[in-house]
This record gives structure tokens, C-alpha cells and sequence, in this order.
């Protein structure tokens, strides 16, 4: 009874369209009444999931981005970029997928790499003659690669949730990304050759030297994440604080457009953002107790493991189950609540467990562009002023081919792991 009014409250805030963090609230809340529990429950359970100190990276690396797009960052990137693929076929597209490769290893999620690229990149395509819903899909879909290459806000709250090193996952997610981005640019390209969309000129070897030296700073922001995280030198958190300063210094004083009195703006926006995030996480760590308390994790596990024990077998069904969540739910509560009983599920069947968070992570980055709950679908579709049928037809050649990638990664173990073993002993 106590645990239908949980689920009850919670699926009737999703259906009214309740943002995820107060129907996570308010279900909890409910079943502690009902239950007879004291409801300082709440505050103290909200307050033990917030209370990891790697959380802390979460703000640092969400300023990072804020001052390095506000610095003029996002232009630079789709200039490289573009130098790079834009005399390809469909080379706006490809410039596209090429540019959230390189912005995402800055952000470290996916709806600022919709909203600050898409801002550009969506208007620049429609205006080169490419169709406004492909425009808007490739751009919705390669967003996802964003919190796959390193740094990653759900990649940190796995580490925070399961103890796995954030080190380790930020490498685990490095060949992923780049594979993901790989293929959909063969898709956008396969697309844009059979339904003929333009292309530039070939601007030559100095345009490619000039624009990477105008992006240098900013790729080089990446390897200072990773350099502070590998060398031992820094936690992830000391690594967002100083690639936080790096941000400020290269966006007030080298690129010089990051003017001081937009500063405070930026603080405010990025506390406000983490904030949300954070409050994500305290409501569903109340949430994910009552459920460990219900023993919903184990009769997860069990009801799994009575269909079946065999690895591959249960590999798929996790997919299947993290693919329909993500349809439904926002990606940061999807992992807090089920990512550590499907963690135990994984682990039971001989999975190892940076193996299972990196295939975990990427399912839930395609929900993000998986009808009816994709936040960077409905991103992208109001930058396109589109309704969102259009854009959800011509994402799906996008969408297959993420479960493609997010197939072989699940089955063959190495693309996550090789990297991780070899740079971290």
C-alpha cells in the first residue's frame, strides 16, 4: 500500500508534467506520511545524498562552461570545426556533430551543448539551405556526446553513487564518445549525399592552422581535466575549481570577450544550474531509500535473474530498461535511483562494474533525444521553431545508429575499459 502511493504520486507528476525533482519530492514525501515515518526524515536523507564531496565538482565544472562559451569559446569551436569537415558534403551538419565533440569535453552535458550550439549552429544551417528538421535533429543528437567525453556531470554522480573512480570514468567514456561521434557523422553524411545538401568551398591547410590556434586554449581546457585527474595532482573537484580560474583568465584576458561585469551574471546562472541539480539529487536519494527500504532493487534483481543468469542475455535487458526510462525521466534521477541496483544485478552475472556505468551512462544520454521526455529534442525544436514531430522523424537514422554504438560498447568491454586500465594503473 505505502509503496502504490510512492509510485502512485510519482507517475501522476509525470503525467501532469511536474518537474522531476519536486515529483520525486512530493512522491517520497507522500509515502513517508503514509507510512508513519517522522517526515525529518526527509531533510536528513536529501541532505546524505548531497553530502559527497565529489558533488562539489558538479558547480565548478558547469561555471567552467558558462565562462568559456559567455568567452567567446562556441565560435571558435565551429570555426575549427568547420575548417575541418565544412568542405565535406553536408559539411554544416558534420561541423555540427564535430563541434559538440570538441565543446562537450568542456560543459559536460548535454543541454548546454543543444542550447549554446544549436543557438548557432541550427539558425547558420537553415540559412545554407539544409531543412530545418534535420537541422535541428543532428544537432539534438549529437549534443549526446557531450557528457561522454570527458568531463561529465553524470559521470561524476555514478563515482558519488557506486565509489568508481571519476578518473577512471572519464576515460571509460573517452573511445565511446569518439565513436559515437564517428558514426553519426557517417549518418549525416549518407543523409546529406542522397538528399543532396550543400557544401563549401575547401579552405585550405592555413584556415584549419589558423582556427585551431584561435581553439587551442579551449581544447586545451580537455587536457588539463584529464592531465589534474591522471597525474594524481588534483580530486575532480580541485580539477573543476582550477579549470574554473583557466576559464576566467582565458575568456577576460586572451580571447578578451568575457567582459568583468557579465562575471557576477555568470556565477548566478551557473549557482542557479547547479543548484537544480543538486536538488535532483538530494530528492532522489530520498526516493532510492525508500525503494532500498521496500527491497525494490532486489526483487529487481531477482525477477531478472529467475528469467534468466546469462550475462549477454541480462546485458540486453538492462538496456531495454534504461532505454525505456530514459524515455520518460531525466537522466541525473534515472542513475541515482537505479543505477546502483542494476549495478548489483551487473555485478552478479560477472559484469565489471566501469564496464556497466559507461554503457549505463550512455543509454541514459539517448533518452535525452528519445520522445515523449527528450529535453534536447524540445531544445533544439523551439530553436528551429519546429514542432517536434518533424524533428523526432528525422532524428531516428541518429538514434539507430547511438544503439548501434551503445550495442558494441555494452558487448565488448575493452572500448570502455582499455583506456582506464592502461593510464590508471
Amino acid at each position: 500500500m505505502d509503496v502504490g502511493i510512492l509510485f502512485s504520486i510519482f507517475v501522476l507528476g509525470l503525467v501532469l508534467g511536474i518537474p522531476v525533482a519536486i515529483t520525486l519530492g512530493l512522491s517520497s514525501l507522500g509515502y513517508i506520511l503514509v507510512a508513519g515515518l517522522p517526515p525529518v526524515v526527509m531533510p536528513q536523507k536529501m541532505y546524505a545524498g548531497m553530502d559527497v564531496f565529489v558533488l562539489l565538482s558538479i558547480p565548478g565544472f558547469i561555471l567552467a562552461g558558462n565562462l568559456m562559451n559567455q568567452g567567446g569559446i562556441t565560435n571558435r569551436i565551429i570555426r575549427f570545426a568547420n575548417a575541418l569537415v565544412g568542405w565535406i558534403r553536408g559539411g554544416l551538419g558534420l561541423t555540427n556533430i564535430a563541434a559538440s565533440m570538441l565543446f562537450g569535453g568542456i560543459t559536460g552535458t548535454a543541454v548546454a551543448d543543444a542550447a549554446s550550439l544549436g543557438g548557432v549552429l541550427i539558425p547558420g544551417m537553415k540559412k545554407a539551405g539544409y531543412p530545418g528538421d534535420f537541422s535541428a535533429a543532428v544537432t539534438a543528437a549529437s549534443s549526446t556526446v557531450g557528457p561522454i567525453i570527458p568531463p561529465s556531470v553524470p559521470m561524476i554522480i555514478v563515482g558519488a553513487l557506486s565509489g568508481i573512480s571519476v578518473g577512471k570514468m572519464f576515460l571509460a567514456g573517452a573511445i565511446p564518445g569518439i565513436l559515437m561521434g564517428l558514426a553519426m557523422m557517417v549518418t549525416a553524411y549518407v543523409i546529406s549525399v542522397r538528399r543532396g545538401f550543400p557544401h563549401q568551398p575547401w579552405q585550405g591547410f592555413g584556415e584549419v592552422a589558423r582556427a585551431f590556434g584561435g581553439a587551442i586554449w579551449a581544447i586545451a581546457m580537455t587536457f588539463l581535466i584529464i592531465y589534474g585527474l591522471l597525474s594524481g595532482l588534483a580530486t575532480p573537484t580541485e580539477t573543476a575549481v582550477v579549470a574554473s580560474v583557466y576559464a576566467f583568465i582565458v575568456g577576460a584576458f586572451i580571447y578578451r570577450e568575457l567582459p568583468l561585469r557579465a562575471v557576477p551574471g555568470i556565477v548566478t546562472n551557473s549557482a542557479v544550474s547547479a543548484a537544480g541539480i543538486l536538488a535532483l539529487v538530494g530528492f532522489a536519494n530520498v526516493f532510492g531509500w525508500i525503494l532500498v527500504a521496500e527491497r525494490i532493487p532486489q526483487a529487481i534483481a531477482d525477477g531478472v535473474l529467475s528469467i534468466t543468469d546469462n550475462r549477454f542475455l541480462v546485458i540486453l535487458l538492462i538496456n531495454l530498461l534504461l532505454l525505456f526510462v530514459g524515455m520518460f525521466m531525466e537522466t541525473i534521477a534515472a542513475l541515482i535511483i537505479l543505477f546502483v541496483p542494476l549495478l548489483s544485478l551487473a555485478e552478479a552475472v560477472g559484469i565489471d562494474p566501469l564496464h556497466f556505468a559507461t554503457f549505463a551512462v550512455l543509454n541514459l544520454m539517448i533518452g535525452l533525444t528519445t520522445p515523449p521526455v527528450g529535453v534536447c529534442l524540445f531544445v533544439c525544436a523551439n530553436i528551429a521553431r519546429l514542432p517536434l514531430s518533424p524533428v523526432v522523424r528525422a532524428i531516428m537514422p541518429f538514434l539507430l545508429t547511438n544503439i548501434l554504438v551503445l550495442l558494441a560498447v555494452s558487448y565488448f568491454p575493452p572500448l570502455a575499459t582499455w583506456l582506464p586500465s592502461l593510464l590508471i594503473p
